[in-house]
């Protein structure tokens, strides 16, 4: 999975946010990303990121993804 289809599953999901991919090794599968939604907000900060998490679950069960570092914040 590249970072453009992650983005674009991302923006998908959260049609309010800002979304940055980085391809953490180079081998498409450690990646960092950064969201800013409101569409998080009422969830604490482990709801969040299972919530992110969930998007992928299909790649990350089967380990085409092998791990995201998230940094998730609210649109201002």
């Amino acid at each position: 999975m590249t970072s453009e289809e992650i983005k674009s599953r991302l923006l998908k999901t959260y049609t309010d946010a800002e979304v940055e991919v980085t391809d953490l090794t180079g081998t498409h599968d450690h990646y960092q990303v950064a969201i800013r939604t409101n569409a998080l907000n009422s969830l604490t900060r482990i709801n969040q990121h299972k919530a992110v998490m969930l998007v992928f679950d299909k790649e990350l069960k089967s380990g085409e993804i092998h791990a995201f570092t998230l940094k998730i914040s609210a649109r201002e």
